[in-house]
């Protein structure tokens, strides 16, 4: 069981890193502005679902093995809920009706939500040393 929650963090880990980094910065210097933005809209939605049911299942494997570990990756799954439901939309209408300096409070804020997250999966990862 403990390599499943091992593989498990990692997973969320890498995927955040790599869809935060690579896929997200990747579509806004591959494509136009005008395609990238609903690009990204349509994929965030998807990248919410992932590190929900990612933390959430390495939460639940971790749980025997390390109490403070598991909580750190529970706290990202539930609070990545919020995140996709309420402030990921307010980011869509600060978009589309045009509040320039709302989108960017707003998405700063996203941005450090996530940064958080990554932080704390990777605290839990390294607790497998």
């Amino acid at each position: 069981m403990t390599e499943a929650a091992l593989l498990t963090t990692a997973l969320l880990f890498g995927g955040m890193v790599l869809y935060s980094f690579g896929f997200a910065a990747f579509l806004f210097t591959a494509l136009p502005a005008a395609q990238a933005g609903p690009a990204i809209r349509r994929a965030f939605p998807h990248f919410y679902l992932f590190v929900m049911a990612a933390a959430a299942l390495a939460a639940l494997l971790t749980w025997r093995t390390d109490g403070l570990g598991a909580a750190l990756l529970a706290a990202i799954a539930l609070s990545t809920l919020p995140t996709r439901q309420i402030l990921m939309p307010a980011i869509n209408r600060a978009t589309d009706e045009g509040q320039k300096s709302r989108f960017k409070w707003l998405h700063g804020l996203s941005v450090a939500v996530t940064l958080i997250h990554i932080v704390l999966a990777a605290f839990a990862l390294v607790r497998f040393l």
